[in-house]
C-alpha cells in the first residue's frame, strides 16, 4: 500500500519552470528544484542543459556526486547538498559565472522500480546571466572618461550599485553573526530597509522608525536584530541570532525611498560551517556533539531532530521522553544527566547504519517555546563494504541492532528486487526466497534477543556481488531499523604451467542437490564438460576438450562439482563457467584459468633463429 501511495504522489507532480538573473560577477547561483525522493529505490538527480553536449551539468546519486559523465565547462564549479536526496531540496549550486551559462537547466529525478528505470522531469529553470557593465553603464562610462561632469548624486549611486559583494564566515552553534550593511549616503531620504533572501524571504523589515516582525518569514522571527537608531549612524546591518547550515545563502539588504524607490542595494553571502562526524558502519554508537557554555533554565526543553523533522530524542522536565521519540530511533539514543550545568547536550547514537546518514539539529527551548540555542551535526555513516573469494565457504553480511526486539518483528534480506532471507512469525521462510539463494543463506537462532540479524551467505559466487540491504520491520510493515551491505564476490582465479598433469577449477555448492540436476561447464561457446541423468556425456563435449575432463562420481551428493582439466595447454586460458539447474534451481560459478606457456618448449617446435633473436635482444 505505502509504495502504491508513493506512485500516486509521482504521476500527479507536473513539471514548471522558473527563471533566475544573475551578473557574471556574482559569486554563485542557486538554481532551484524540490522534489521528495523519499521512499524512492536508488534515487538519483540530474540537473542538464539540452543544448550542450554532453548535456549533463551535474549528476548526484545517494553515494555521491557522480560527475563522469559532466560537461567540461563546469568542471569544478557545480555542486549539490550532500544530503540532498535525504531532504529533497535538489537545488544546484554554481559558481564562477560566465555569460555562456545562460541558458534552460533541467531537474530530472530518477528511480528504480519494478526491474526497470524511471525518471521525472521536476522543473526546467531559465538562467540569465548578464554583463557586469550594461551598455548604458558604458556609455556613461565613456562619457565620465571624456570628462563630461556628473552629478555627485548620481556618481554615488554608480558606485553603490556595483558594490562587492561581503563574505562571511562563522562557525555553526555560534550565539549570533553580524551581516555589515553601512552607508552614509541618502539617510534623509531612507523610509523603509528589507533585509531579504531570494525572491519572498523576508528576513527583517524596518520601517517608519521601527521593526515590522509580522513582516518576516517565520524562520527568522526572534532571531533578528538592527541596532536602534539606525539612521543616525548609518549602520543598517543585521545580527543573526543561532545561525545554522540552513542560513547559508545571500542575504540582501535593499533600502527605500518614501516613494518605494531603491536608494541602495548589498548583498552579504554568509556560510555558516556545520560540524561534521563520520564513522564506519558497524560501530557500537556514535557521539552527535553539542555543547553549550550557558545555565539553561530548570524547566528548558532539549530536542534533537534528524532532517526529516522525526523527533530522535526529547529531555524535558528533568528526563527523557521516548514516548515522544520516533520509532526509528527508539532505544538508540542516550544523553547525559544534569543537562541544564553549562556543557554537554550531546547525543549518542546506538548501532549507527547508513541509512542515519543526515543533519541532526539539537534545539533548546524555554518553557514558553522560545528557542534558546540551536546548532546541527552533520552525521556520515560510511557504507559498509564485504570482499571475499568465490569459492570461500560462506560469507557474513552484518547487522546488529538493540536487543530484545518485539516477537512479531520481521527481517528482511533483499539484493535488487529479489529476495534473500526472510524472517517472520518467528522462523525463516524459505518458500520466500528467490531460488538463486535456496539453502545458501542462514541467520542466527536468538536473533531478536540478541539484535544480531546478520546473514550468512554459503558459497558465495561472482554473480552474488551486488547492494543488500536488511529492513527490521514491526507487525504493520513499518520500518524499525535499515541496513546496507554492499558485498564484492572476486571471481576465482587459477594459474598453472603448460605442461602440469592436470588443474582443477573449483566449485563446492550445498550438497544433495536434486538427482535430476545437469551440471554444465564451458568456456566461450565451447561446451568443456556435460553432467546429465546422473552420467558424464562425453558425446556432448567438444573436441578440444576430449577425453582431456574428469568430475567426481558422487558430485550431487557431496555437492562439489569441481572440473578436472588434464594436461592443460596455454590455448585454455580462458573464463571458465559451471551451471548447475533443474526446473526448480539455478546455481553458477565463474573461474578464470591462466594456463602460462613454456618458452622454450613452444620455440623447440618450430624454427629456432626467431629464439636466438630473442637471446640478443
Amino acid at each position: 500500500m505505502k509504495m502504491f501511495v508513493v506512485f500516486v504522489i509521482l504521476v500527479h507532480v507536473s513539471q514548471h519552470a522558473s527563471a533566475v538573473e544573475v551578473y557574471d560577477w556574482d559569486p554563485f547561483v542557486q538554481l532551484p528544484c524540490d522534489f521528495a525522493t523519499d521512499g524512492l529505490a536508488e534515487p538519483s538527480v540530474v540537473w542538464s542543459r539540452y543544448d550542450l553536449n554532453p548535456s549533463t551539468v551535474h549528476q548526484r546519486q545517494q553515494e555521491g556526486d557522480e560527475l563522469k559523465d559532466q560537461n567540461q565547462l563546469y568542471s569544478s564549479r557545480t555542486s549539490m547538498k550532500t544530503d540532498a536526496l535525504e531532504t529533497g531540496d535538489l537545488s544546484l549550486h554554481l559558481t564562477k559565472l560566465h555569460l555562456s551559462d545562460s541558458g534552460s537547466y533541467t531537474c530530472t529525478v530518477r528511480w528504480f522500480r519494478g526491474g526497470r528505470h524511471r525518471e521525472l522531469r521536476v522543473t526546467d529553470v531559465q538562467l540569465q546571466v548578464k554583463e557586469r557593465f550594461p551598455s548604458w553603464a558604458k556609455a556613461l562610462l565613456v562619457l565620465l572618461v571624456l570628462g563630461l561632469l556628473v552629478s555627485g548624486a548620481l556618481l554615488v549611486y554608480f558606485r553603490l550599485y556595483f558594490m562587492s559583494v561581503y563574505q562571511v564566515e562563522v562557525e555553526e552553534g555560534a550565539e549570533s553573526v553580524q551581516l555589515l550593511c553601512k552607508t552614509r549616503v541618502f539617510l534623509w531620504k531612507v523610509a523603509k530597509v528589507v533585509w531579504s533572501y531570494g525572491y519572498y524571504g523576508k528576513v527583517h523589515v524596518y520601517q517608519n522608525g521601527s521593526d515590522q516582525p509580522e513582516e518576516q518569514y517565520s524562520e527568522y522571527r526572534g532571531r533578528t536584530e538592527m541596532k536602534r537608531n539606525l539612521l543616525e549612524h548609518g549602520d543598517l546591518s543585521l545580527t543573526l541570532k543561532y545561525p545554522t547550515d540552513w542560513d547559508s545563502k545571500t542575504f540582501t539588504c535593499t533600502v527605500y525611498n518614501r516613494k518605494g524607490h531603491k536608494l541602495m542595494k548589498k548583498q552579504v553571502v554568509l556560510k555558516v560551517k556545520v560540524y561534521q562526524v563520520e564513522v564506519d558502519s558497524g560501530a557500537e554508537s556514535v557521539q552527535l556533539p553539542c555543547k553549550t557554555i550557558v545555565h539553561l533554565p530548570k524547566d528548558a526543553k532539549v530536542e534533537w531532530r534528524d532532517r526529516e523533522g522525526r523527533k530522535v530524542h526529547v529531555y524535558q522536565n528533568g528526563s527523557d521522553q521516548p514516548e515522544e521519540q520516533h520509532r526509528y530511533y527508539r532505544g538508540r539514543t542516550e544523553m547525559k544527566r544534569n543537562l541544564q550545568e553549562p556543557g554537554d547536550l550531546s547525543l549518542t547514537l546506538k548501532y549507527p547504519t547508513d541509512w542515519d546518514s543526515k543533519t541532526y539539529t539539537c534545539t533548546v527551548y524555554n518553557r514558553e517555546g522560545r528557542k534558546l540555542m540551536e546548532k546541527q551535526v552533520v552525521l556520515k555513516v560510511k557504507v559498509c563494504q564485504v570482499e571475499v573469494e568465490e569459492g570461500a565457504e560462506s560469507v557474513q553480511l552484518p547487522f546488529r541492532t538493540t536487543p530484545d526486539l518485539p516477537e512479531d518483528t520481521t527481517v528482511m534480506w533483499d539484493c535488487s528486487d529479489r529476495t534473500v532471507h526472510l524472517y517472520e512469525n518467528r522462523s525463516d521462510q524459505p518458500e520466500e526466497q528467490d531460488q538463486d539463494y535456496k539453502d545458501r543463506t542462514e541467520m542466527k537462532k536468538d536473533l531478536l534477543k540478541t539484535g544480531d540479524v546478520s546473514l550468512t551467505l554459503k558459497h558465495p559466487k561472482e554473480t552474488d556481488t551486488g547492494t543488500y540491504r536488511c529492513r527490521v520491520l514491526n507487525k504493520d510493515g513499518d520500518g524499525l531499523r535499515v541496513k546496507t551491505v554492499k558485498l564484492k564476490v572476486k571471481a576465482c582465479q587459477v594459474e598453472v604451467e603448460e605442461g602440469a598433469e592436470s588443474v582443477q577449477l573449483p566449485f563446492r555448492t550445498t550438497p544433495d542437490l536434486p538427482e535430476d540436476a545437469t551440471v554444465r561447464w564451458f568456456c566461450s561457446d565451447r561446451r568443456v564438460h556435460l553432467y546429465e541423468n546422473r552420467s558424464d556425456r562425453p558425446d556432448k563435449q567438444h573436441q578440444v576438450y576430449k577425453d582431456r575432463t574428469e568430475m567426481k562420481k558422487d558430485l550431487l551428493k557431496t555437492g562439489d562439482l569441481s572440473l578436472t582439466l588434464k594436461h592443460p595447454k596455454e590455448t585454455d586460458t580462458g573464463k571458465y563457467w559451471c551451471r548447475v539447474l533443474n526446473k526448480d534451481m539455478w546455481r553458477e560459478k565463474t573461474v578464470e584459468l591462466k594456463v602460462k606457456g613454456n618458452i622454450r618448449n613452444r620455440s623447440s617446435s618450430i624454427d629456432p633463429t626467431p629464439l636466438m633473436a630473442d637471446q640478443s635482444v
